[in-house]
């Protein structure tokens, strides 16, 4: 395998109840979601899509990927 094959793009996805819809703000953040950690961002964002298609009937409720990748390695994207 080359590097860019076997390179792991760590993604977290969560998800809750928000405050209002104008900030990105839990509502509680003992009720916040952590659906999982995903090796990359096709796998993350499919998981994304299952969990907000599950909560399409509250438009409090939001989920998020975020790119782990990118907080563990800041210059990455930069190589």
């Amino acid at each position: 395998m080359t590097d860019s094959a076997s390179q792991q793009l760590l993604h977290l996805v969560i998800g809750g109840e928000l405050i209002n819809l104008d900030k990105n703000e839990f509502k509680d953040l003992d009720k916040v979601d952590i659906v999982g950690v995903y090796p990359n961002y096709a796998a993350a964002h499919a998981a994304w899509r299952a969990k907000a298609q599950m909560t399409v009937d509250n438009a409090h409720m939001r989920y998020f990927i975020v790119h782990l990748h990118r907080l563990l390695d800041p210059g990455q994207d930069a190589k």
